[in-house]
């Protein structure tokens, strides 16, 4: 079993928890992290922006990456949603067993 960090930014705490409830209701993650307000700088069509925002840490299986990017492009009002995943090369094994069993391929 391999797991990921997903890493994605909301534009307030609101649709953070709207983000964090969803996956874990669906079980697409075991834990999400929302983390305290940020400012973020960055270039978005020709302009430096800066906004505040609130970054998540999404733990998951790797294999299950599809299904829950799909699921916060389909919960974020961003056009471009930052949506980055890191794989876990190493972690205690229970950890690992845990996300692995808190979280459920779907099978159709």
């Amino acid at each position: 079993m391999s797991a990921v960090i997903v890493l994605t930014n909301a534009p307030d705490r609101v649709v953070a928890q709207r983000i964090a409830d969803a996956l874990i209701e669906r079980r697409l993650a075991a834990c999400v992290n929302l983390l305290a307000e940020c400012t973020s700088v960055y270039r978005w069509k020709g302009a430096v922006e800066t906004a505040t925002e609130v970054p998540l840490l999404i733990k998951t299986r790797s294999e299950m990456y599809d299904d829950v990017e799909a699921a916060i492009r389909s919960l974020h009002p961003y056009e471009l949603p930052e949506i980055i995943a890191v794989s876990v090369e190493r972690g205690s094994a229970g950890f690992l067993d845990w996300v692995h069993a808190q979280t459920v391929i779907k099978t159709d």
